[in-house]
């Protein structure tokens, strides 16, 4: 429909590709139906998605704080409490951060409350999305990927318009909410649809890591990105550009599933119901995956609130180092995931060693981190931190795809929400949770707890060790015939005569009538025994019995005719 009214706009020729705009349109649709084409357009649309919830997600971090805190300084005299929870709340990433805006306030009661709302405000959207993917995962599982992920798009879209234009704390608070709701929808299904597409097992961990990229970008690069525009353009720009680029992607999305939407509708009677997603979290093996994944994600979700205020007590770090501290360990969460594409192609049995490294290198890098003295020793823990949580996502997610393959039915909306939910659930607490740990134990301990918890999960993995062991599709037949009694598969197999349904002794004959203990035979071997001598040829009244129990002429040879 999109396209039949793309050609009715008059024609034109487009100037960078000097092409006529039909003959575009034509190569478009061209390519929205040919498989592989869309499977690629499909990878990308969903990264765009990933890396614009992510932007959005930290855009706000160095705008949102210090935004209401000069409009707290517009209305009282004294020190805006909101101003200096800018700082204490993280307040890493900006580059946009003045002196004058970090001054302690004089009353630590405004501060701690003043924080607490500010940290509510950014776990809002954690919170609100943790609650809305139960109920987004089952909707996909019934409607497929490509609608809730255009719906959360546009969700999105409304919110970051709200963002823009936005001025008082509870607006911008519906906003973030808002958001939550459409990560919910949007994050879930992309995932889900990149699983989908992508059946074989290396190219799916190819594609998903690929996802995980754009989504440490998004998270790496928003805050530089917000705090420069919002420096020069103000509040207004940096959610406008982002509002048009989810607009653009739901569009895009909305395009390309089209042949799929059409296929689904035929095939709406025979597609199989989904295992529900409380099932699928009792599955041990998708509670260890998840379990992981929380822990991956305590690290940043705790330390991201904190580093900006120990970094300026300890080190008296100016506000361009507090914001560029992270944007280095992009490069290693990179890294991280070409290398675990790579092995997992290798050793594709392996992966739950990886999340152990990772697991292991995070725990190491938080129990440094306390110790650095400058901006440059810090970038080194975050960058190997980063590192292990890409070895962790890029092995996990597409591990949980191969469960559901193998040990549920393949439909992938309820899977991918439980991944969602174990994001959430660490930046649900982290924002709110972490200021008052630092203030009660300091931010050494918290890093110390940090480093415990990652490496007592690390035992718990090896439960993942004989998870890509199980075959789903093996050949029943072949292991009726080759299987001996007590080896192979932990089955009794049992085989009756069909006439008199007496049980064959195991061990004796199989349901083909093979020796199973017979040696094999050696097909084209050379050997000096002389060849065995053929029976002699039956005489005259000949006779022998049948399976039936009949007397039969050996002589009688009318079958054969």
């Amino acid at each position: 429909m999109a396209l039949n009214f793309i050609y009715r706009i008059p024609n034109f020729r487009v100037p960078l590709l000097n092409k006529e705009s039909h003959d575009v349109i034509s190569s478009i649709d061209e390519k929205v139906h040919d498989p592989m084409s869309q499977r690629r357009l499909v990878l990308i649309i969903v990264c765009v998605a990933l890396l614009l919830d992510n932007m959005l997600y930290m855009v706000i971090v160095p705008i949102i704080p210090i935004y209401l805190g000069e409009k707290q300084k517009d209305v009282q005299t004294s020190p805006s409490p909101l101003s200096t929870a800018a700082l204490s709340l993280t307040l890493n990433w900006t580059s946009t951060l003045k002196p004058e805006r970090i001054k302690p306030t004089d009353s630590p009661h405004r501060e701690e409350s003043s924080s607490g709302a500010i940290g509510l405000l950014f776990a809002s959207k954690a919170i609100i999305q943790l609650l809305v993917n139960p109920f987004s995962g089952t909707v996909m599982d019934r409607v497929g990927y490509d609608l809730p992920l255009f719906v959360g798009l546009m969700i999105m879209c409304l919110s970051t318009t709200i963002f823009a234009f936005g001025s008082s704390y509870t607006v911008l608070f519906i906003a973030r909410s808002m958001q939550g709701i459409g990560s919910a929808f949007a994050d879930t299904a992309g995932m889900a649809m990149i699983a989908d597409i992508y059946v074989e097992e290396t190219e799916r961990t190819k594609a998903l890591g690929i996802s995980q990229a754009f989504i440490s970008f998004g998270s790496l690069f928003a805050p530089p990105f917000g705090g420069i525009l919002y420096d020069f353009a103000g509040k207004c720009i940096p959610f406008i550009v982002l509002a048009l680029v989810a607009l653009i992607d739901g569009f895009l999305i909305f395009l390309v599933m089209k042949p799929n939407r059409r296929e689904r509708k035929q095939m709406q009677s025979s597609l199989p119901n989904a295992t529900p997603i409380y099932k699928l979290i009792l599955d041990p093996y998708i509670a260890v995956c998840a379990g992981a994944l929380v822990m991956a994600n305590v690290s940043l979700a705790f330390i991201e609130p904190t580093i900006a205020r120990w970094m300026a007590d300890t080190m008296q770090a100016k506000g361009w180092e507090i914001g560029m501290v992270w944007l280095p360990a992009f490069f290693p969460h990179v890294l991280g995931v070409y290398l675990t594409v790579r092995l997992a192609k290798t050793y594709p049995n392996k992966q739950w060693i990886l999340t152990a490294a990772g697991l292991t290198m995070e725990g190491i890098s938080c129990l440094v981190l306390p110790f650095c003295t400058n901006f440059f020793a810090v970038i080194v823990p975050l960058s190997v931190c980063c590192f292990g949580i890409a070895l962790i996502d890029t092995s996990v997610l597409p591990m949980l795809g191969f469960l559901v393959d193998n040990r549920h039915v393949s439909v992938y909306g309820s899977i991918y929400a439980i991944a969602d939910i174990s994001y959430s659930l660490a930046y649900a607490f982290g924002p709110i949770v972490a200021g008052g740990i630092v203030r009660t134990i300091g931010f050494t301990w918290l890093n110390v707890g940090i480093f415990f918890s990652n490496i007592l999960y690390v035992p718990i993995l090896l439960l993942l060790r004989n998870v890509y062991d199980y075959k789903q599709f093996e050949n029943e037949g072949a292991v009726l015939v080759t299987a001996t009694p007590g080896t192979g598969p932990d089955v009794d197999y049992k085989t009756y005569i069909v006439n008199d349904e007496k049980e064959v002794p195991n061990g004796t004959m199989n349901h083909l009538k093979l020796d199973t203990n017979a040696p094999p035979p050696s097909y084209g071997s050379v050997s000096n025994a002389p060849p065995p001598a053929r029976p002699p040829p039956p005489t005259v009244g000949a006779e022998s019995r049948n399976s039936l129990g009949d007397l039969v002429d050996l002589n009688d040879r009318t079958d054969l005719k």
